[in-house]
């Protein structure tokens, strides 16, 4: 087992885990935390791109990573909304088991991954399992009324963003001479034009362009980088290869889930957090199941 490439596919542990954790506890509206988020993506990309020498991809290449990183901030827009219901703790499990169910079928449908009737049997009960423990992690002793109306809301809202994660991961597949380091700058972009129009959409309510919140928010938006900066590397054959470097990478609703409960207040009673660490290790099991078929 390579060590370094084990590190290397935490990565996204650490990115993707504190990145809603930070963003909720910066602050502000989804305006504020999408365009720093973004921004803070861009700048990443730029260095990098300098730092590493890579090449701007033209034609339909940089086409597709824009439409990519546009998915994405349509995808993460509708997660900080959901913030706002029931908060990152419960959110990022339930947008985590989205985004599994929807790329799983994807490949297993689409892209022909689960070759087989009895690959996708036990495909299909993975995702089951997937279901039953984001089930879980929205579990509470005391629901209310406004509780439940607020998780209903918030799983709509999530239902229609995983529209947009489903296209970050599926739009690059389009191309088939464009690797994932080529993607990243031209999904930055992306990003960002969707946050700017989202934000210019917005802008009689309240201007963000001149919040220092939506500034600070570029600091979250590093961490994202970074995260999937080191999921690039990871999943090269080299590394860990694709299907272990994302089951590495799902690792980070863990932290995500574990930060927002204890970080931001968002607290549990001792049964509602047993059933909750239970509800992620289904996650992340059902998670490698998928991958390895």
């Amino acid at each position: 087992m390579n060590m370094f490439a084990i590190l290397v596919g935490l990565g996204p542990l650490i990115g993707w885990g504190l990145f809603p954790t930070i963003s909720s506890k910066i602050g502000g509206k989804p305006t504020n935390q999408i365009f720093g988020a973004t921004v803070g993506t861009l700048i990443f990309a730029i260095i990098l791109m300098l730092i590493n020498g890579t090449q701007i991809p033209t034609g339909s290449a940089l086409f597709f990573g824009i439409v990519s990183g546009a998915a994405w901030s349509f995808g993460q827009i509708m997660s900080f909304k959901a913030f706002e219901f029931i908060g990152s703790s419960k959110t990022m499990p339930i947008t985590t088991a989205f985004q599994l169910i929807v790329t799983s079928l994807w490949g297993a449908f689409a892209l022909g991954n689960w070759p087989g009737v009895s690959h996708k049997v036990v495909g299909i009960i993975a995702l089951i399992v997937i279901i039953a423990g984001a089930t879980m992690t929205t579990y509470s002793e005391t629901s209310t009324k406004k509780s439940s109306s607020n998780l209903k809301k918030a799983v709509i809202i999530l239902a229609i963003g995983v529209i947009g994660y489903w296209g970050y991961s599926a739009a690059p597949q389009a191309v088939s001479n464009m690797n994932g380091m080529e993607a990243f700058l031209p999904q930055a972009i992306g990003m960002v034009l969707v946050a700017v129009i989202y934000s210019l959409f917005n802008i009689k309510k309240e201007n963000i362009f001149k919040d220092p919140i939506s500034y600070k928010q570029i600091i979250s938006g590093f961490f994202f980088a970074f995260a999937a900066f080191t999921y690039l590397i990871s999943a090269q054959p080299d590394m860990n290869g694709l299907a272990t470097g994302f089951v590495l990478s799902q690792t980070s609703v863990v932290v995500a889930t574990l930060t927002g409960i204890y970080m931001l207040g968002q607290k549990k009673t001792k049964k509602e957090m047993l059933i909750t660490i239970i509800g992620l290790i289904l996650i992340i099991l059902a998670a490698s199941v998928t991958v390895l078929l």
